[in-house]
């Protein structure tokens, strides 16, 4: 029979012993179990660095940060290269120079930036009437003197050469008049400049209100050699203010940096330097000019 007074949902004193029991018994087998107290054993474990887990973990660490220097390695190949090889284009490729005075206006101005292709003549070519050069006036156009020694002058010397540094006041930009074996001649003032008789006409690219010559010439272009004017010939020093001096103004050939085939800066003045249609008249009247 039930205890008086009890009734449903009420928990015998029995029972409860039974269910503390059980629990109690289950408690036991769980501790009896294989492998019980593993978590409590790792948890006494030292921490990172202080065991062998800890060592792995730190060379893990350093693994992970090898693949970052290895990038910045890279990175700076790269650079190098291509530094390298912009080094070697202005070397032996294409040149920068800054064009100094207004000789040449007003296909070039003060302050344009050009570009001289020097490869034009490397294989064998010539420069042609009407080419604008760049080239050395040492021994032409300057006399020659003794070159500064030492470390500095060396450095300044290549930095020049690969357009890192101004070209010196020794280089000029002119075109080319005459070539070797050509006759020029001028007879001065409101007068066309004449290539083995025959009058070129030169207002695509002489300075507005200039004459062709200003005095009167007649010279003859040594074999090897260049007969230049600048474009600007009220502002221009050039071949014909060299008549009396040694090598007669003439420019030889291998004094040629290159041919200045672009004006890169200012961007508004980005062009092309072609050579003019006023040389194609003296094709075949003498000289080598046409044939190259």
């Amino acid at each position: 029979m039930g205890v008086p007074g009890g009734g449903p949902g009420v928990v015998s004193e029995d029972t409860a012993a039974g269910t503390t029991a059980a629990a109690s018994a289950d408690t036991a087998r769980e501790g009896t179990e294989p492998g019980a107290g593993k978590e409590s054993e790792k948890g006494a474990e030292p921490e990172d660095g202080a065991g062998p887990e800890g060592v792995e973990r730190e060379d893990d660490a350093e693994q992970e940060d090898e693949p970052g220097h290895s990038r910045s390695r890279d990175l700076l190949l790269l650079v190098g290269i291509c530094l390298a090889f912009l080094l070697l284009v202005n070397a032996f490729v294409a040149r920068p120079f800054a064009v100094p005075s207004g000789s040449m206006e007003d296909t070039l101005r003060p302050g344009d930036r050009l570009i001289a292709n020097q490869l034009a003549y490397a294989f064998g070519g010539h420069p042609r009437r009407g080419d604008v050069v760049v080239f050395d006036g040492t021994g032409s156009f300057r006399p020659e003197s003794a070159k500064p020694q030492g470390f500095w002058a060396d450095a300044r010397s290549l930095a020049g050469d690969l357009g890192l540094a101004p070209a010196g006041d020794t280089v000029y930009v002119k075109r080319v008049i005459g070539v070797g074996g050509d006759r020029v001649t001028s007879t001065g003032p409101g007068a066309p400049i004449t290539v083995n008789g025959v009058p070129v006409d030169e207002t695509s690219y002489l300075s507005q209100g200039d004459d062709p010559s200003s005095v009167a010439f007649d010279v003859v272009v040594p074999t090897g050699k260049l007969w230049v004017m600048g474009d600007h010939r009220g502002a221009s020093r050039d071949s014909r203010d060299h008549l009396g001096e040694p090598g007669g103004g003439f420019v030889p050939e291998e004094k040629v940096i290159g041919r200045a085939d672009w004006v890169v800066y200012p961007f508004s003045r980005w062009a092309g330097l072609d050579r003019p249609a006023a040389f194609a008249a003296t094709a075949g009247t003498g000289g080598h000019g046409d044939q190259r």
